[in-house]
């Protein structure tokens, strides 16, 4: 073992992101500044929750969009099971789809990957001491959104939630209901319940319509 794992001012982490370039690139980071550890890696969100709950990290990084799991599912899942971590979103997405359900997911913090390397070490130093962590951006996104709450919308153009988004991309893939349920950690009927909804919001009846349609809207990628 390092031997400053004895050191009770070294931060434990946990690495969750689906690109293996950016988990070298913060292993690397966090492995050249002293007070850091990083106790493993994840390339979804399921195998960040079993790892998290293995390793018992002080901090989590977790990535929101992973073709495997996403992170809002994953972060609701450690709430659930009640794992003591930290979460830090780290990602490239800052839209309100993104950024509320984090956080109302039990997220800690959310920072953009573009963040100056002293701001990231400085949150992941905040998130490990039970600090709210906020990039500016994202800050600014929900005190906006607190002041001028949008009206729900019932039209075929309102964007779809972050879990309809997983579920969609899921149903891309040819993902049955029984895995992206699993994939999700939620019911098949609940899979159901958001097939429902998005089908209503893109005006189709069935999961083909509901791709085809998505890609149209440039909605998936």
């Amino acid at each position: 073992m390092p031997e400053n794992t004895d050191d009770a001012s070294v931060i434990t982490l946990l690495l969750v992101d689906d690109h293996p370039v950016v988990r070298d690139g913060l292993r690397g980071m966090f492995a050249a500044a002293p007070g850091f550890e990083v106790l493993g890696e994840a390339e979804s969100g399921p195998q960040g929750v079993e790892l998290a709950e293995r390793l018992a990290p002080d901090v989590i990084l977790m990535d929101l969009r992973m073709p495997g799991g996403g992170g809002v599912a994953a972060i609701a899942e450690l709430t659930r099971r009640g794992v003591a971590s930290k979460v830090l979103v780290l990602t490239t997405y800052d839209t309100d789809t993104d950024t509320l359900p984090a956080i109302e997911a039990g997220a800690t913090g959310y920072l953009l990957k573009d963040a100056p390397r002293d701001e990231l070490f400085t949150a992941v130093r905040a998130a490990a001491a039970g600090r709210t962590v906020l990039s500016p951006a994202v800050a600014t996104r929900l005190v906006t959104q607190v002041r001028n709450p949008r009206p729900a919308s019932t039209t075929s153009d309102s964007p779809l939630s972050t879990r309809e988004l997983d579920v969609l991309r899921l149903v891309a893939k040819g993902t049955s209901n029984r895995e992206i349920a699993r994939i999700l950690f939620i019911s098949e009927a609940t899979v159901k319940t958001h097939l429902t909804h998005l089908y209503a919001k893109l005006s189709v009846n069935d999961r083909a319509a509901a791709v085809a349609t998505g890609y149209e809207r440039g909605i998936l990628g």
